[in-house]
């Protein structure tokens, strides 16, 4: 693609106006025939930045695919694609993980496409399969490849490699430097992009602060803080609760919704539905606290997050740096609390600014102001974002401004609904067809 069309396209697409350093830098170094590793910190853009290069390399269709990118986890396999969907229209981009239906993967690669984002253990499972066909392309992306050499990928990785002869252009990214790379990719002369730097002028956007819990439980001083980040707010902000353990996650979030707070839960016990439907409550606002394992401390599609809470502190330096930067993405300011209790001593890698002082008698309303709702449908029965905005808004007579974020996921969407509007909305869309067929609408509990 021409960088005119490209730079045209994520301004009307992606709404973004100006390219950041690194992604101008990306952009350039396109022009090269260098391999580049680009060392970015979390939420500087390196999606978009490496999606630059990969568009301005690619050809007219040509019936092959001529890109792979691949991805530790599915739910950065998700995001991923979706910004090169948007970014790329005349492209096809289709994402294959694990944790959803294989037949629709298997249908989604009966047109062959330009793009294929994915995790490395299903890209070879349909490779094995000849579900497609991997020796044509002649650019790979390996995404977090730090991650996905720690996660043990590394064999599957090498048989990949095999696959792909025809690579002629690699591009690594990752937050950290790595000591050694695998032989199997063998770079050509690569260039290293490194903007890990910036974490210093990141970490000036962050107020990093202790607070002190009544007790080791530390339940109620959660609580305590819950209301003291939200009291006087119209809106509660977007925080996330980070725990080490699955089991804490879920007795904290239990607490939590007791007390009607509008919390969700994320961790990896979780089926793949529920996980996407735990992000996209949080992201629509019905849920703007996320109780969370280290799971959804990198790779997730989340939005505007205001707090980062550490009920119990990382274990290591590496997952404080994730968890963190889940705040204060791009140019804006982020809020990093750390729940001590009595007899807890600070880790070393931690620097806090200072401490926050627990008032107890402040208080917030925590519940949810929008309620989602559950459609049964989706892309692949033709449903879209805007076909679900007109029914709600033609066949159910719900003002758009009652409307939050509407959701499309493979056979089902979610759609956020002011509270007071549910109700009237249900009613007038009982019996009543949404593109031609009835369709379940539920309010998700």
């Amino acid at each position: 693609m021409k960088e005119k069309e490209i730079l045209e396209g994520i301004k009307t697409r992606l709404g973004i106006e100006t390219l950041n350093d690194i992604q101008r830098e990306m952009l350039a170094k396109s022009s090269e025939s260098r391999d580049i590793i680009l060392l970015s910190p979390t939420g500087s853009g390196k999606t978009l930045a490496f999606t630059l290069p990969v568009l301005k390399l690619m050809k007219p269709s040509t019936g092959r695919i001529q890109c792979v990118v691949i991805a530790p986890s599915r739910e950065l396999v998700i995001q991923i694609a979706s910004v090169m969907r948007e970014a790329g229209k005349l492209f096809r981009v289709v994402a294959l993980y694990g944790g959803h239906k294989v037949e629709d993967e298997v249908n989604s690669l009966k047109v062959v496409p330009d793009i294929v984002v994915a995790t490395p253990g299903r890209l070879l499972d349909h490779s094995v399969r000849k579900n497609l066909e991997l020796l044509p392309v002649r650019m790979l992306v390996l995404d977090e490849f730090d991650k996905t050499l720690e996660l043990g990928f590394e064999e599957e990785m090498e048989k990949l490699m095999k696959r792909m002869k025809n690579v002629s252009r690699i591009i690594l990214t990752s937050a950290t430097r790595a000591d050694t790379l695998p032989e199997f990719l063998k770079l050509d002369n690569p260039v290293t992009i490194d903007y890990s730097s910036n974490s210093e002028e990141v970490r000036g956007r962050m107020n990093v602060r202790t607070v002190a819990a009544d007790s080791n439980d530390k339940l109620e001083s959660l609580l305590t803080l819950l209301h003291n980040i939200n009291d006087g707010k119209e809106t509660l902000e977007k925080t996330i609760i980070f725990l080490n353990h699955r089991e804490s996650a879920e007795r904290v979030y239990e607490f939590l919704r007791k007390k009607k707070v509008a919390a969700v839960l994320y961790h990896g016990a979780l089926d793949q539905k529920d996980r996407e439907t735990a992000v996209a409550l949080f992201n629509n606002g019905s849920r703007p606290i996320l109780v969370a394992t280290d799971l959804a401390a990198r790779g997730l599609d989340i939005e505007k997050v205001k707090s980062v809470v550490h009920y119990h502190q990382p274990l290591t330096p590496e997952s404080y740096t994730h968890r963190n930067g889940r705040t204060a993405r791009v140019d804006k300011d982020g809020d990093i609390y750390l729940l001590l209790g009595p007899d807890e001593e600070l880790k070393e890698f931690v620097s806090p600014d200072g401490s926050l002082q627990l008032d107890g008698k402040r208080e917030a309303d925590l519940s949810q102001k929008f309620m989602t709702l559950y459609i049964s449908g989706g892309k692949r029965e033709k449903l879209s974002k805007g076909d679900i905005l007109g029914f709600f808004v033609k066949e159910c007579g719900v003002a758009p401004s009652e409307i939050g974020k509407i959701d499309v996921f493979d056979h089902y969407s979610l759609a956020a609904v002011r509270e007071g509007a549910v109700a009237p909305l249900l009613n007038a869309a009982e019996g009543r067809k949404l593109k031609g067929e009835k369709r379940r609408i539920r309010p998700l509990s």
